[in-house]
């Protein structure tokens, strides 16, 4: 009696970051769970490629290019799907990426595209489809943070600042809209094959130190952060907010 719970028939989404990695995983995933589907990111090529895997699960899939890091893009989109829609259900906040610098090397351009494209874009989504799902009383955001916003790791000082952020962000939110009924949570993965670490991943003695500090003894597959975005995306995580779902193999148990 509890699995229809977790399913997201009728509901609309929108995944941030969602041409690739990550966020492709996320919105295909959503898909089969019954949602339709919004996904923004800046290369259109990589939208209709996942919007034609959306489609050929029978749901209904809306690409918008947009730049997550400036308002009126976002704006824009987000008047555009409740259009055509009629409402935004879940966000998922994915956008993000990296620059592995050691603390004394980082420029100050760095980090101010790392802190856009990671901290502020995550609020300017949630500010901006939060207000839409103010109105309905009804409303379930997702930040992908990283077990970088929970331990420290040697390298992306500044990748781990807006994540650690996040994870807080996500909390202070969850206390104020709580009572809206939308709920904020956030998922931090560990290392997973993505196209941004397949490089990494195929240096041998990096992946062993990956492997040698996790319990499970190997990396995530792209699959297993579906399961944890659907429920906390569904009925099934009506009394959970402003909670950090770590999916990591154990890393966090004790880090590095």
């Amino acid at each position: 009696m509890y699995l229809p719970s977790f399913q997201l028939n009728n509901k609309v989404a929108l995944v941030t970051g969602a041409g690739r990695g990550i966020g492709r995983a996320l919105a295909i995933g959503l898909a089969e769970a019954g949602a339709d589907v919004a996904i923004f990111a800046r290369t259109a090529a990589d939208l209709e490629v996942v919007a034609a895997e959306i489609r050929a699960l029978g749901r209904q899939a809306y690409p918008f290019t947009v730049d997550v890091t400036q308002r009126e893009h976002i704006e824009e989109a987000v008047e555009a799907i409740i259009a055509q829609t009629g409402r935004i259900d879940i966000l998922i906040n994915n956008a993000g990426m990296n620059i592995r610098s050691q603390a004394l090397a980082v420029t100050d351009e760095e980090w101010d595209t790392i802190m856009q494209t990671n901290l502020k874009s995550a609020f300017l989504c949630s500010q901006i489809v939060g207000r839409h799902m103010q109105g309905r009383e009804y409303g379930r955001i997702i930040n992908i943070a990283s077990v970088a916003g929970q331990v420290a790791l040697r390298t992306g000082v500044v990748y781990a600042a807006t994540k650690a952020a996040m994870i807080q962000m996500t909390k202070v939110l969850a206390l104020e809209w709580g009572k809206f009924g939308i709920q904020v949570n956030g998922i931090g993965p560990w290392y997973f094959k993505t196209p941004l670490t397949e490089k990494i991943l195929n240096q041998p003695d990096y992946l062993a130190e990956i492997i040698a500090r996790t319990p499970l003894k190997r990396v995530g597959e792209l699959e297993e952060l579906v399961g944890p975005a659907v429920f906390l995306a569904s009925d099934a995580a009506n009394y959970v907010t402003g909670q950090t779902l770590f999916v990591d193999g154990g890393m966090t148990i004790y880090g590095f």
